[in-house]
């Protein structure tokens, strides 16, 4: 399998969340055309499994692993109107300040306990965060904790995560019935762009 170079490389083998924060701040002025180039579909297929199953008004709405805010523009436009950006990396989040599209801005990482209420979001969505080098299956806990009863989450894993205890995470969800699955796409790739790419799965969950 071919390594990835770059910005790419680099993140996916990064060591712990301060390099990733720290590698995401240097790359975030060129990322969006970066990721344009290499074909980028995570967003696109994670805000049609949103609009799908989380009426368009529902709010408030969590970006996790906003970035530089490509989904949150997107949603806009669909008419979700209260959107906030979740993400490790500051440059990213200042880039996504400029666009105007969101309404409050975490500085935060998944993975760790997140300073939210029980339910406080109406819908979720997670793309392109559950891959290499960023985030495993111990993100999963807090993002279904913090999306209210009838809720979605729209999630992106890698192959190789959902490998490594992601799909076990998920069956024991569904086996407490705390969550449903309502739609998980085959396996593609996220960036066509760029040789070497592991397949990703989309998921859309039901908080119960």
């Amino acid at each position: 399998m071919a390594k990835h170079e770059g910005h790419l490389g680099a993140v996916y083998d990064a060591k712990g969340a301060a390099e990733v924060a720290a590698l995401y701040d240097g790359w975030a002025n060129r990322y969006d055309a970066e990721m344009a180039r290499a074909g980028y579909r995570h967003p696109a297929i994670g805000l049609a499994l949103l609009s799908r199953y989380l009426p368009h008004g529902a709010a408030p709405i969590l970006d996790a692993g906003a970035g530089t805010g490509l989904i949150g523009e997107w949603l806009s436009i669909m008419g979700y109107p209260i959107v906030e950006a979740l993400d490790i990396s500051q440059g990213m989040l200042d880039v996504a300040r400029k666009k105007q599209i969101y309404t409050a801005f975490h500085k935060l990482a998944l993975g760790e306990t997140l300073p939210f209420a029980d339910g406080a979001y109406a819908g979720i969505i997670a793309v392109g965060v559950f891959t290499t080098g960023h985030v495993g299956a111990e993100g999963l806990d807090e993002l279904v904790r913090i999306c209210r009863k009838g809720g979605v989450i729209v999630m992106t894993v890698k192959n190789t995560l959902w490998d490594a205890g992601f799909a076990q995470r998920i069956a024991d969800f569904l086996r407490a019935g705390e969550i449903a699955i309502l739609e998980e796409t085959v396996p593609y790739v996220s960036m066509p762009g760029e040789l070497g790419t592991v397949p990703s799965r989309a998921m859309a969950l039901r908080v119960i």
